[in-house]
């Protein structure tokens, strides 16, 4: 049977085939099977549903894929400037680069990368001027550099590092334990561990977790995640010993995390249902006898965010009568009390909060950049926290009754700087600040407002180098979705695009969580094509104001951002002259059978109802490629190892592609092996990816990638 997707129909503007100067690839064969389903009426095909199997262990699966990678890389071979593009960005990246230190005791932790090291190590230090000494090194872990160290947390008394082994890229996590003293990795190993929290006892006797049943056989990388689980692991003990602390069987779908107060005189369980900031809260109080859990916030309505506690006080960022968020304190021996209100809503978004020493560090984003106020324990403002520039920050960590706290800084053009922070004198220096091997002076960046299909105001991010005049080839980025909000961020690829003369343009949709709870609603559900619309109105807005012209506009967007490039590609084609649709949600029908996907129906809708069904068809990248019309050259990427969004969606998506009458221009596919959805890969699979995908737009734009 030939595939014969859905058309939405003549509202959405057509440009028709024409000839086309250039070769197009001579794809592999794809079988199409006679797959319908009918839901509610409607017949639709899915011919290529067999590419859902696994990857692993379906060896069909396995020879398409090697055959779509043979293809690809033989056409991105023949690009010019990859190998240019390839080294600048190694350039770049070569830079030593620091995460955020976690102080315990008097020790603090850190990761370090010397530049091109495929994973950062982690590093210890006894004193804040001590000498630094490597705790691990996961470059040694595997010789592809594909084993990364994921979540990592030492004891309160710094003697004992609790970490977390990603392998290949998957979410599935093993977590093992040594002593920072002497080296030693004790026998203490936990597995099946999946979106955890992990949090030590005061007295680093042992630590709480969040975890899954072991999958069935062959099912390890898509079978749905249900029943997690919180549990308490003791040292030295094995973990068939580990303690049940809570469960909801009757409630499979509900997820929970553990977390245990600067104190150590409770335990806080976060529950949720799906992505949304929605959560219930078990409160237990820790001593020497058997966990108790009580119900502390019931409901799955609000956000409950724990800022930090003193005694029984419980400071909490919410959403609960403030879309826009508010800090407020809840007496967990008194939880039917009126909440106390500490720092009310504001015009900006308060997107974190930490206590720290005696004092409150609050921060917000205002237009999509990153803004902090330090406040006393009342909410009374002390003042704000002088950030560098245009950016995002990120950190503030630590605890109640210790002034030092750490938190990075960094924006397009500028690699992230750590900075140490007093809490009680306001004074800031700098821990650790990057030597860039480029001038960041050499580069702008602005925010402009365009107007949406519907006359919204939309944010965006315009980088550029500051001789650039004129149109030039660009690159929009946009995500628009989960009430995760899109900031300046430093990408080495992206600076070698921008060095190279290209735009950078990063639009912050509706979807997102740049303006609370109010525009994360405008995006999501039945109001989901206005993500699309945010979207096509930025690219829009870079052409009419002459930013970049038509044929030189390129459009990246990675997961969420996949199906968002998926879904502008069917409806405006003739916007765009390249698409970079990375670990995409392609079939909206089908996503949440698998993994992590069953979550999405807060942001997506159910594809069991009806009225959520006809939404998602509308726009489901997979199920409206439209034959006969010119589509833009397409670059599709994805993992074997992907079990966030499993590579199906992508492999679907790009068969559809290949199976439609749609131009002459490329829809090739690239698919990595031993990675996942982009945790945890090594800087030469980073390298490599985005100097083809960059590559892969540069010739599709005109942008000449010139040699240093």
């Amino acid at each position: 049977m030939r595939f014969a997707p859905f058309v939405l129909g003549a509202a959405l503007m057509a440009t028709p085939l024409a000839a086309n100067p250039f070769p197009k690839p001579d794809y592999p064969h794809t079988r199409s099977e006679d797959v319908t389903d009918a839901p509610f009426g409607e017949t639709v095909a899915d011919p290529f549903r067999w590419l859902e199997n696994d990857v692993r262990t379906d060896t069909n699966v396995r020879t398409w894929v090697d055959a779509q990678n043979k293809v690809t890389n033989t056409y991105l071979a023949t690009l010019p400037g990859r190998d240019a593009l390839a080294a600048r960005m190694k350039t770049l990246m070569n830079f030593e680069r620091y995460g955020v230190p976690k102080k315990a005791g008097n020790q603090y932790f850190y990761t370090r990368n010397d530049g091109l090291q495929n994973q950062s190590v982690l590093w210890g230090r006894n004193g804040i001027d001590g000498k630094p000494k490597i705790l691990i090194d996961p470059n040694t872990w595997a010789k592809d550099g594909a084993t990364a160290l994921a979540e990592w947390l030492p004891s309160p008394d710094g003697r004992l590092l609790l970490y977390a082994i990603q392998d290949g890229g998957t979410d599935w996590r093993t977590l093992k334990v040594m002593n920072s003293f002497t080296g030693e990795v004790l026998t203490d190993e936990v597995k099946w561990v999946k979106y955890s929290n992990l949090s030590w006892m005061k007295d680093g006797s042992g630590f709480f977790y969040s975890r899954f049943d072991a999958p069935k056989e062959g099912e390890v990388f898509q079978s749905l995640t249900v029943d997690q689980q919180v549990f308490f692991h003791r040292i030295g003990t094995p973990q068939s010993a580990d303690v049940l602390v809570y469960a909801t069987p009757d409630r499979p779908k509900i997820g929970h995390s553990a977390q245990v107060t600067d104190d150590g005189q409770y335990l806080l369980i976060t529950s949720a249902e799906g992505t949304d900031d929605r959560y219930e809260l078990t409160v237990a109080k820790l001593g020497k006898g058997k966990f108790k859990p009580k119900t502390l916030i019931k409901g799955l309505q609000h956000n409950w965010e724990l800022a930090g506690s003193i005694g029984s006080t419980f400071y909490f960022l919410t959403n609960k009568d403030a879309p826009r968020a508010r800090l407020v304190t809840l007496d967990v021996k008194k939880p039917k009390a009126p909440l106390k209100e500490i720092v009310p809503q504001t015009t900006d978004t308060l997107v974190g909060a930490s206590l720290v020493g005696k004092r409150i560090i609050v921060a917000y984003l205002g237009d999509a950049k990153s803004e902090a106020e330090l406040r006393e324990l009342d909410g009374r403002l002390v003042g704000p926290i002088k950030l560098p520039d245009i950016g995002t920050a990120a950190g503030f960590g630590g605890q109640g009754g210790d002034a030092e706290t750490f938190f990075s800084f960094s924006g397009f053009a500028t690699p992230p700087t750590i900075y140490r922070l007093n809490t009680d004198t306001g004074v800031t220096d700098v821990f650790a600040k990057p030597q860039a091997p480029f001038d960041p002076a050499k580069f702008s960046t602005e925010q402009v407002f365009y107007s949406s299909r519907d006359g919204t105001k939309i944010p965006m991010f315009i980088v550029r180098r500051k001789d650039v005049k004129g149109a030039a080839p660009a690159l929009l980025y946009g995500y628009g979705g989960f009430n995760s909000a899109v900031t300046p961020s430093f990408k080495a690829w992206q600076l070698a695009w921008v060095e190279q003369g290209g735009v950078l343009a990063v639009a912050n949709l509706r979807g997102g969580g740049e303006y609370g709870k109010a525009w994360h609603d405008a995006g999501r559900l039945a109001n989901k094509q206005n993500v699309f619309d945010d979207f096509i109105a930025a690219g829009e807005y870079l052409v009419s104001s002459g930013i970049t012209a038509k044929g030189k506009l390129a459009i990246e967007g990675r997961s969420n951002g996949g199906l968002l490039i998926g879904a502008v590609v069917n409806q405006r084609p003739d916007l765009f002259a390249a698409a970079l649709p990375v670990v995409g949600v392609m079939d909206m029908l089908r996503f949440n059978r698998f993994t992590a996907g069953r979550y999405w129906v807060d942001d997506y809708g159910d594809p069991a109802k009806e009225a959520d069904w006809k939404v998602l068809r509308a726009y489901s990248p997979y199920h409206n490629v439209r034959p006969g019309t010119e589509y833009p050259a397409i670059l599709v990427t994805t993992a074997d190892t992907d079990d966030r969004v499993v590579p199906g969606h992508s492999f679907k998506y790009t068969a559809a592609l290949q199976a439609a009458q749609i131009g002459d221009k490329p829809h090739l596919i690239r698919i990595e092996t031993r990675a996942g959805h982009g945790t945890g890969k090594p800087t030469d699979k980073i390298i490599a990816e985005e100097s083809d995908k960059y590559a892969f737009i540069a010739k599709w734009t005109g942008l000449e990638i010139k040699v240093p």
